[in-house]
């Protein structure tokens, strides 16, 4: 199967060399260019895409934005997946964004191979921020974060079973499943079975948005510390 790519972001160049290294594989095809949120909205509505890269700061209309409409429009489940592309680590807009339904988020300096790993992930349904810079992004803007007093904030919470409820605790403190396995006595599939269920519970898209709701709930404070 081809993953269907759509490139958003105001700088030319960038857009040339990541159509350039996408395009020498064989499972990747660049369908279509944006050069801000509003024009990648256009895009969408006559061209089938998988995975958008999106940049965060664009004219007329931002990535965040984009991502929020794209995200939460009349179908989600049916949205393009969309990883965000940034300049500096832990950009306040990268945090944004993953609120806004974005599946991860990456440097724009890094590695091809890495970039294509992540386009793959993302396709596949899996997110692509490693576990322990979504614990440094969302320690740094948990005081960003509506004030809970501790209470969940989303009865769905009382839907997870114990077991699920503590799998969703360590996937918030930044553990992979294979640490959770390893915490819980458990396999890594059933880790991830649980995953899988703690995120159709809670009608999210991935483990990331996991991560921020446990963190506007207070489930999980800044420090990765369970309340």
């Amino acid at each position: 199967m081809t993953i269907r790519v759509l490139l958003v972001d105001d700088q030319v160049l960038l857009r040339t060399g990541f159509r350039m290294v996408l395009a020498a594989q064989p499972d990747m095809e660049v369908v279509a260019e944006a050069g801000d949120g509003a024009e990648a909205l256009e895009v969408l509505r006559s061209t089938e895409v998988d995975v958008i890269l999106m940049d965060v700061r664009m004219p007329r209309l931002d990535g965040v934005e984009a991502t929020r409409r794209i995200c939460g429009g009349v179908q989600p489940e049916g949205a393009p997946k969309v990883l965000i592309l940034t300049t500096f680590d832990l950009d306040e807009y990268a945090f944004s964004a993953l609120k806004a339904g974005a599946s991860g988020f990456m440097l724009k300096d890094v590695p091809p191979n890495e970039l294509l790993a992540a386009i793959r992930a993302v396709h596949s349904g899996d997110a692509v921020v490693a576990p322990s810079t979504t614990r440094r992004l969302l320690d740094r803007f948990t005081p960003m974060l509506p004030n809970t007093g501790g209470e969940p904030a989303r009865p769905e919470l009382g839907r997870l079973t114990e077991r699920e409820r503590e799998v969703l605790l360590l996937v918030a403190q930044g553990l992979s499943n294979g640490e959770i396995a390893a915490r819980l006595v458990l396999s890594e599939a059933t880790v991830k079975t649980h995953v899988g269920r703690i995120l159709t519970k809670l009608s999210l898209r991935d483990r990331v948005q996991a991560v921020v709701l446990a963190y506007e709930t207070g489930l999980v404070r800044a420090g990765g510390a369970g309340a």
